[in-house]
């Protein structure tokens, strides 16, 4: 480890060493206990060092070469185009460079010898330390650090996957006699490097090997943020043992799991994903290079629903009396901290008559069902894909389904339910394939921080925005758009989250007023509109937020920069007023929505969806997008843009922008018909405000139109701006507009 790592309190320490490991598959086996708010089990962990990986990646640059080489000389219209920054994209250019030089294990002078359980530690860091192994000349043991917080792990051992049956056949040996660590590990890298059409065997093995028997406890030591875990003479991490099981228990009050009752009063839990993503629920490797792939297995009382991000719907299997088992997978890798679940007593909740919704019963397109008539090379590592699969390409609407607290069926069925089909019909055809091959949506309890929270495969919603029939769809849209910005693309440094939230809000628009079948000048003025709020909304966080919170890019040029070992921090990541602030959605946005109209809309979008095309699957930089946007915005209407501009005006800097400043003077006055409406109103609630309670004789009062969900938040803002709003002004807005019915934006208002 980087024993200088030091985060402040605001910050996000990143622990595991990725530099020398990569965990390529957890298999996880739980009980959740919702009565003593405990979940237990194990996770096993099969992981690839960097020479392995290194190996595989100069095979994998030249079949990619042949394959570029190939494409170009039949002049496909989708080349393959891998950026030289693109994190964990082993292909044609990449891999190779996101692993330090190891030499002999890392030295760690804060351990000492033996087992130890996760004891609270009353300086926040375990005094045991690991001594030097004399019988090797005083060269020190390799150690897997893992992020792990709130923990209690109860034991770590080496899994023996040559006991499994019909194994030799991922060896070069054709009976395994004399099982060493080397054949061990043969089996754990032949296993993790299975061809994407092997993705079925390759699961079936990996839930006979996490069943196999330990060959062997191992070392292993916490800390506040850490596990860390060495095996006796296993100086290097080719040596380490490349398949190992861990026993935990989850602790109350973990961050990353929180118990609670849903809107009915059953008890519930929930993973939030933040502020420490999943360490909290199960030891993982939380830096987003550490893509990987997943199945669990979980176990609850039969009254409850099992729901995660996974590509399968699983059925419950019945188990002992009173108690069911869920099993989910996933073949596409993703960073641990998108990980999810969810176990409560939810109900499914189905459209109450038949519609194009019928789609949803169809079942997913199998992941293994690619076809050669599609063109281009992907540039990230291989997985079933479905971007390579002719039938996914032109699939308007995945399967879906939405659960809740029985109690909130009605609604549901009023809103969610129908607007469901047409939102991710829209998504399609804004952004082309779904990136994944199913969807559920889960209305989570009332306890929840936030409108809503995308993960592979699932969404969680808040039950505000089932309200208005405007926020639902404008929310789903937005958690809908994260499947591509987010999820299939996610950014390689946690900084920079207006890679997924400038991206999602931008989205969230156009995909809502193609939902809506609106036409192109309805959807510019609603759209403006939009714009008209957000404004607002960005003037007062800016107003009201420290400069340095301001900032989209704050490591700057040192943005997805690492230690050796692969440790990093995340810059204000433990801030808690990060979580209420909004300036990655809407500075994100307004910087998309200003290169948008400088290529031209018709021209951005059908970039974008090149874009998708090239980097799902990957993790980018700031730079990789702009990069890319820049070549296609014709010379002419660049004006002196670059890279390095858009980093200092829009992504480095504090406040507002300068471009966008000198946008909005010369807009000055001239807003959108549904704008324009608003400013008319705002002008008579004002004048009624002023006016004495009694009224001078023969003086009209004023009539107020009637204005939709987003007019009437635009006319909250601006009513807020005044010093004083009477109380016989309130209660006639009340009157007026009916507030104590309207959505969650009116109501914060």
């Amino acid at each position: 480890m980087d024993t200088k790592l030091d985060p402040s309190r605001d910050d996000l320490p990143l622990m595991a060493n990725t530099s020398h490991m990569l965990v390529r598959h957890y298999t996880l086996d739980l009980d959740v206990d919702v009565e003593s708010h405990v979940i237990e089990g194990t996770t096993v962990l099969f992981l690839e060092d960097e020479n392995s990986l290194k190996k595989r990646t100069r095979s994998t640059q030249e079949t990619c070469q042949l394959e570029a080489e190939e494409a170009c000389r039949l002049r496909t219209p989708e080349p393959c185009r891998v950026p030289m920054t693109s994190a964990r994209s082993f292909s044609c250019k990449v891999g190779c460079s996101d692993f330090a030089t190891f030499g002999k294990g890392e030295k760690d002078p804060s351990a000492k010898d033996g087992n130890h359980d996760n004891q609270e530690q009353a300086s926040g860091i375990s005094s045991s330390k690991y001594c030097c192994d004399t019988e090797h000349h005083g060269r020190e043991d390799f150690l897997l650090v893992l992020d792990c917080c709130d923990l209690s792990v109860l034991k770590v051992e080496e899994v023996d996957v040559a006991a499994v049956p019909g194994i030799e056949k991922l060896t070069r040996s054709p009976k395994l006699t004399g099982v060493c660590e080397e054949l061990r590990n043969e089996i754990v890298g032949e296993l993790v490097t299975l061809p994407a059409h092997h993705w079925r065997e390759q699961l079936d093995y990996y839930a006979l090997c996490s069943r196999a028997p330990g060959c062997g406890e191992l070392f292993f030591d916490t800390d506040a943020w850490s596990l860390r875990i060495r095996k006796t003479g296993a100086q290097t991490a080719m040596d380490f043992p490349h398949a190992i099981r861990i026993w935990y228990k989850t602790k109350p009050e973990g961050q990353s799991v929180t118990w609670t009752s849903d809107q009915s009063g059953r008890p519930c839990v929930y993973t939030m994903g933040s502020p420490i993503n999943n360490r909290a629920l199960f030891p993982c490797q939380e830096p987003p290079v550490a893509m990987s792939t997943w199945q669990a297995t979980v176990r609850a009382a039969a009254s409850f629903v099992v729901l995660m991000s996974g590509e399968n719907s699983a059925k419950p299997t019945p188990l002992r009396e009173g108690c069911l088992s869920w099993h989910y997978y996933v073949t596409m890798p993703m960073p641990a901290s998108t990980f999810t679940v969810a176990v409560g007593c939810w109900t499914e909740i189905k459209p109450e008559t038949c519609s194009s919704n019928d789609l949803a019963t169809a079942g997913p397109l199998p992941p293994s069902a690619t076809d050669s008539r599609s063109v281009g090379i992907c540039g990230h590592m291989e997985y079933p894909c479905r971007f390579q699969n002719t039938s996914a390409t032109t699939q308007e609407l995945i399967p879906h389904r939405v659960f809740a607290p029985v109690c909130l069926r009605g609604v549901c069925q009023e809103t969610l339910v129908r607007l469901l089909p047409p939102c991710l019909s829209a998504a399609h055809s804004v952004l082309g394939t779904h990136p994944f091959s199913r969807l559920d949506i889960l209305i989570v309890p009332a306890n929840f921080p936030s409108l809503g929270m995308a993960s592979p495969h699932i969404i969680f919603l808040s039950q505000s925005t089932l309200t208005g029939w405007s926020l639902c769809g404008t929310r789903l849209c937005h958690e809908i758009a994260h499947s591509w910005f987010g999820l299939a693309i996610g950014a390689r440094d946690w900084t920079e989250e207006w890679l997924s939230e400038g991206f999602a809000t931008h989205l969230e628009d156009i995909i809502w007023a193609e939902a809506q079948q609106l036409s192109s000048h309805e959807a510019q003025e609603q759209q403006e509109l939009r714009a008209c709020l957000r404004w607002h909304r960005l003037q007062d966080e800016l107003q009201n937020s420290p400069e340095e919170m301001q900032v989209l890019r704050p490591s700057k040029e040192k943005t997805g920069h690492v230690s050796d070992s692969g440790a990093s921090v995340v810059r204000h990541g433990l801030n808690p007023d990060k979580m209420f602030m909004q300036v990655h959605y809407l500075k994100g946005y307004f910087l998309l929505r200003f290169l948008a109209r400088r290529l031209g809309d018709e021209a951005y979008f059908s970039f974008l969806r090149k874009f998708v095309y090239t980097f799902h699957g990957q993790l980018i930089l700031s730079q990789n997008f702009l990069q890319m946007l820049l070549e296609n915005i014709p010379e002419e209407n660049r004006l002196e843009l670059s890279v390095e501009n858009i980093f200092q005006d829009w992504l480095e800097s504090s406040g507002i922008p300068k471009l966008l400043q000198q946008e909005r003077r010369r807009r000055a006055g001239a807003e959108c018909a549904l704008a324009r409406r608003v400013g008319t109103e705002v002008a008579k609630w004002t004048r009624a405000n002023r006016r004495p309670r009694r009224r001078k004789r023969g003086e009209q009062e004023d009539v107020f139109e009637k204005l939709l969900p987003d007019q009437l938040v635009l006319l909250l803002e601006h009513l807020l701006e005044e010093k004083t709003l009477r109380p016989r002004t309130l209660q006639s807005l009340q009157r007026t507009y009916c507030l104590h019915e309207q959505d969650a934006e009116e109501g914060s208002r």
